[in-house]
């Protein structure tokens, strides 16, 4: 983000604020309740004590979700007999800095704990609404987010492509007895086994080359400085700034100076291979260290989303033993100010966020972007592999009707059954300026409306760059060699057996028009090649077989 002095004064004078504050930031309207809702309730106590920054305090916290389809209800007498997804101690901190700093509504991190802090409690694996066993969670909180879905809406596009992306799910949140609003809890990138399935790195051998999580972020704490500056999308070294390095597992407090001297090494190596004249070469090239898709799917959805944090900013990756994969690859997380939804640059749609960062932010931004992003870049191959990624998102969840309806999807969920307006009433912010907008909506269904059209406007601007063409396609015709035939059948088979969807067009294998695939695809594809005519009860948008994606 644009933060020369102004952000550096704001930050300040908000860290000032805040400081002499002792009431957990309530919401202005503290009468807000809950009557039903479709969403799991949570309750947060902490017993009146501040919650810290820095120091986990310990809390108790009970959840309510009665499974999806049914309401959950806030008043537990009128409605015994609910289902208690979870009840017990956590150990809770306020996380996140801009979206802290700058916002009303405080994102927070927990471990759950089998006892209490001061009792010599320790973390416990839980499953919570249904995401698997770990015990390290957050509730990102929505505020200048103004739809609420921005950070699982860039969770769902990731999903099908990229190795682990996070999950998370909509709750109701009170917090000591007081309705904070609509959050997101959500799982954070670690180590487990339902995460990025890590080992703990050893000290020797085998076992010091994984597995660890590295994060590009801010000078703060213990971290690791680059040995190569940032470069402008001339080529010319940006001298003054230097790029950064966070440990995130084994973290700061945890990793031992042999795994620091390995992990460091590593990422030297890469940048040193990236830095050399012959850095195209797989053999003794960037190839070597990173794996080159991870990478290029990270880029998309960073540059769809247009993501001003994108590249610099909480941008994790991890490497795994050598003895399983020794490369680099990315994860995408923090998306609650991208999607037009930051006036510094985020809204704009015609223009790469990896250039538009180190060019036009250099004069005052400290925080820029890898060289490697500019190498990768200009490597042919590379943006060959970008080109034919983006081609398989378009055909598949980000088709113009399968993204639109996740949007729809996310959106409703939250309108259903009133949550957007508790939220709202809670903490009111329709036509207000919030930090750092673009837009300022005068209501959900406006803030809605406009990230539809931004989304398609942004698309629409990197089918051109990247060279994609709605495609004419065939019903039916499922391994894209123009015919639709027995192979089509067979093909699908695969698929519903548990092939790979990059595989198949799948708006050709929706063979009946439902907007899913499922084994009513064969019997349409059987009764197809058995009569050379689709079945009576399709439609006619079927029945035509060349009509346009």
């Amino acid at each position: 983000m644009r933060w020369p002095l102004f952000i550096l004064t704001v930050l300040a004078l908000s860290s000032m604020a805040y400081a002499q504050q002792a009431d957990n930031y309530p919401p202005d309207n503290q009468n807000v309740t809950i009557d039903s809702t479709n969403l799991p309730i949570v309750w947060i106590d902490v017993n009146g004590v501040m919650i810290d920054r820095e120091e986990r305090i310990t809390g108790h916290m009970k959840i309510i979700h009665n499974g999806d389809g049914m309401l959950n209800y806030a008043d537990t007498i009128a409605h015994p007999g609910q289902h208690i997804d979870y009840e017990g101690y956590i150990a809770i901190r306020y996380r996140g800095h801009s979206s802290f700093l700058m916002s009303d509504k405080k994102p927070y991190s927990f471990h759950t704990m089998t006892a209490p802090i001061e009792e010599g409690g320790s973390k416990k694996k839980v499953e919570l609404l249904g995401m698997g066993k770990d015990n390290k969670w957050c509730f990102l909180a929505p505020y200048s987010d103004r739809s609420l879905i921005r950070d699982i809406m860039a969770f769902e596009f990731a999903k099908p492509w990229m190795e682990y992306t996070p999950q998370g799910r909509f709750c109701e949140v009170y917090l000591d007895g007081i309705y904070y609003g609509v959050y997101q809890l959500c799982e954070v990138v670690s180590k487990g086994k339902y995460r990025t399935n890590l080992p703990d790195p050893g000290e020797e051998g085998d076992e010091l080359t994984g597995g660890y999580i590295m994060q590009v972020d801010r000078n703060e704490g213990v971290v690791y400085t680059s040995k190569h500056h940032p470069v402008r999308t001339t080529g010319w070294d940006i001298t003054d700034r230097y790029i950064t390095f966070q440990f995130q597992t084994p973290d700061t407090e945890d990793i031992t100076d042999a795994q620091k001297r390995y992990i460091t090494g590593r990422i030297d190596e890469m940048e040193n291979a990236f830095a050399s004249s012959n850095y195209m070469d797989p053999e003794v090239g960037y190839q070597k260290y990173i794996d080159v898709t991870s990478f290029a799917d990270y880029q998309l959805m960073t540059e769809l989303s247009h993501n001003i944090d994108g590249y610099r900013l909480s941008a994790k990756f991890f490497k795994r033993r050598d003895s399983v994969d020794a490369r680099f690859k990315m994860v995408i997380w923090d998306f609650n100010i991208a999607f037009g939804n930051s006036r510094f640059a985020g809204f704009q749609t015609d223009n790469w966020i990896y250039k538009y960062n180190n060019d036009l932010y250099s004069a005052g931004e400290v925080n820029l972007i890898p060289f490697w992003w500019y190498k990768l870049n200009k490597d042919p191959n590379y943006t060959s592999l970008l080109k034919e990624r983006w081609k398989l998102f378009r055909r598949n969840n980000l088709r113009d009707d399968r993204w639109m309806a996740t949007v729809d999807s996310l959106a409703n969920v939250l309108t259903s059954y009133g949550a957007e307006e508790r939220n709202d009433a809670a903490r009111p912010r329709w036509g207000k300026y919030i930090w750092p907008n673009y837009h300022i909506p005068s209501s959900y269904d406006d803030e809605i409306a406009f990230l539809k059209q931004w989304i398609t406007d942004r698309i629409a601007w990197m089918d051109q760059q990247l060279g994609y063409e709605p495609e004419h396609f065939i019903r039916g015709d499922v391994n894209g060699d123009g015919t639709v035939s027995i192979s089509d059948i067979s093909c699908l088979i695969d698929y519903l057996l548990g092939g790979d969807t990059s595989q198949l067009n799948l708006q050709s294998a929706d063979c009946n028009n439902d907007s899913s695939i499922t084994i009513a695809d064969v019997s349409f594809l059987i009764d197809y090649l058995l009569s050379d005519a689709w079945p009576d009860d399709v439609s006619d948008a079927v029945i035509d077989n060349s009509f346009t994606n």
